[in-house]
């Protein structure tokens, strides 16, 4: 931005903090989503492949979306309950398959699973990705 001075000289001015603030977040917005979004560390025909061939596909959504709509043969244990349920997903050696609506809460349970010992863990992120 150019404004000219009262003795007739010119300066280059700054936008000033807050449309910089404001730029800013929008730039860790759009890159929070392309990271952490919807997708996870697996696509759809690995996911499926993994679950035919014996892996555990949990929906870590409420109960209450996963009865509203859920993908077929996947069991439901919000992320809210992981630790308490864990051991309904049996050896720490099977394969897990996880999914929730956007991607977030199937991250974190990643992350809880890895840091309980499962070495088979598998996000498939959003259910949209089925």
């Amino acid at each position: 931005m150019t404004t000219v001075g009262a003795d007739g000289t010119t300066k280059r001015g700054s936008m000033g903090w807050l449309p910089k603030i404001a730029i800013g977040a929008v730039v860790a917005l759009v890159l929070g989503f392309l990271f952490l979004g919807s997708g996870g560390d697996v696509g759809s025909s690995e996911a499926r492949r993994l679950v035919e061939g014996g892996a555990l596909l949990v929906d870590v959504r409420t109960p209450a979306e996963f009865s509203a709509r859920h993908i077929p043969g996947a069991v439901n244990i919000p992320l809210s309950e992981l630790d308490a349920r864990m051991n309904e997903l049996g050896p720490r050696s099977r394969a897990v398959v996880l999914y929730c609506r956007s991607g977030n809460r199937s991250a974190q349970a990643a992350r809880i699973l890895e840091g309980a010992g499962y070495s088979r863990v598998h996000d498939l992120g959003a259910m949209s990705r089925w």
